[in-house]
């Protein structure tokens, strides 16, 4: 049993560094793996014969490779067979739960972003929140996918979370109710006659193909600008976001990546458009906007092709590989850093808005006396020159009205054509 155990924990270790140790290394040096294997098994031995109840040796090596791998960085992470089936839906269908995207920041379980029309959503939950407690457990110590597992459930269950938020006096508790949290990415609609808006909360397997959608049926309206919002973003699939980045670049660099080994060194370049769209675009960002929304935002900075508006972006600049493993089960692990194509790493730094526009609470923006015009009076004459078509939808408005950030975007999107330097 022994022998048979170390076997399987020499083949783990040859997986993950045999391909780039040299053979010096691997046989002699102060790191020496074989060593470490050594001891592993010995107080693995130890644990089973000597702890105070019966412990699967299934149970201690997925917990020792769990603790290995959450002692490198915040991202990487081991994923049981059941989380990664968790992981390929969540990147194709949908899932059931609240609706957030979580990390490990200054060692506390962080939101990234709420997910768009989700429980958290509709809650308030913030880019920057802490989560404290899940159903009264302390997240201290806590691991991503333990957290994950305790905020998921069936539809329709209630889950609990404790959160401190900055300017809080003490924790809050909100509780939500679990809900499958849908994956389309892309909503789109017209803001004011021929301005058009695009919100991607998330990168997925189909978000390139949705946008592309959504950009052939805002432009029969004879687009003359078009903000692409990726507020609150917490990111996603790498092919995505190169892909959204292309469908406004027809040449250039779109990002690349560094890692140790050469196979994790990429460039991807953006390719001619058979559709053009050949107008302005201003792309809105903040807190909220991590990993694949930076990437993007970050490309199309450098290339001159958008002007980049909000507060500063999240800031993570590293690239997760998903290894599978032949029992099911899957490793995330950091293998590169990547870098816009003007070669910044926005690692723990973030996109920097080229226009800072800060976020404003709804209430701050209601004018104490409201200016009254022709269009507001009852019965009022409609302009003959504008056409049912251009005609703005009240949600449109709402949206304007109560989004200082979006409200501003669109006044500089408005002043674009006047630049000279942004490229079409």
């Amino acid at each position: 049993m022994r022998k048979q155990l170390l076997v399987i924990l020499l083949w783990v270790n040859l997986v993950f560094w045999g391909a780039s140790l040299p053979a010096s290394a691997k046989q002699k040096g102060p790191q020496d793996p074989y060593e470490a294997l050594k001891l592993f098994s010995q107080v693995l031995e130890l644990v089973e014969d000597n702890y105070v109840k019966p412990v699967s040796t299934k149970e201690l090596v997925y917990g020792a490779i769990k603790g290995m791998l959450s002692n490198l960085d915040p991202h990487s992470s081991f994923l049981t067979p059941d989380d990664y089936k968790e992981l390929q839906i969540e990147t194709k269908g949908s899932f059931t739960g609240i609706g957030i995207e979580i990390t490990i920041k200054d060692g506390f379980l962080t939101v990234v972003a709420p997910i768009e029309g989700t429980p958290a959503w509709k809650a308030g939950l913030k880019s920057g929140d802490r989560i404290i407690k899940i159903n009264g457990k302390s997240t201290k110590g806590m691991s991503l996918i333990q957290a994950v597992k305790l905020l998921r459930g069936p539809k329709g269950t209630k889950v609990t979370i404790t959160i401190f938020r900055e300017g809080f006096k003490a924790p809050k508790d909100i509780t939500l109710v679990r809900d499958v949290i849908p994956i389309k990415s892309v909503r789109y609609r017209m803001l004011e006659p021929g301005y058009g808006y695009v919100r991607i909360s998330s990168f997925q397997e189909k978000t390139v193909s949705e946008l592309r959608t959504a950009l052939a049926d805002l432009e029969k309206h004879h687009l003359k600008g078009l903000i692409l919002d990726l507020r609150n973003n917490p990111g996603g699939l790498l092919d995505a976001a190169v892909g959204v980045a292309d469908e406004f670049l027809d040449r250039g660099l779109i990002v690349y990546t560094k890692g140790r080994r050469k196979d994790q060194n990429f460039k991807f370049e953006a390719h001619p458009n058979t559709r053009k769209h050949a107008y302005p675009l201003v792309v809105l960002v903040n807190a909220g906007s991590a990993s694949a929304s930076e990437i993007v935002a970050g490309a199309l900075q450098d290339n001159h092709r958008a002007v980049i508006v909000g507060t500063r972006t999240f800031g993570k600049g590293s690239v997760q590989t998903i290894i599978p493993l032949p029992d099911g089960s899957a490793v995330r692990l950091t293998t590169a850093q990547y870098f816009t194509p003007s070669g910044r790493s926005i690692q723990a730094e973030g996109i920097e808005p080229d226009v800072e526009i800060p976020e404003l609470k709804p209430e701050c923006l209601h004018k104490t006396h409201p200016v009254i015009r022709e269009k507001d009076l009852a019965h009022h004459l409609e302009n003959p020159q504008q056409s049912k078509e251009e005609k703005v939808s009240p949600t449109a408005k709402e949206l304007l009205r109560k989004d200082f950030q979006l409200r501003e975007a669109l006044k500089i999107l408005k002043s674009l054509p006047n630049i000279s330097k942004i490229r079409y």
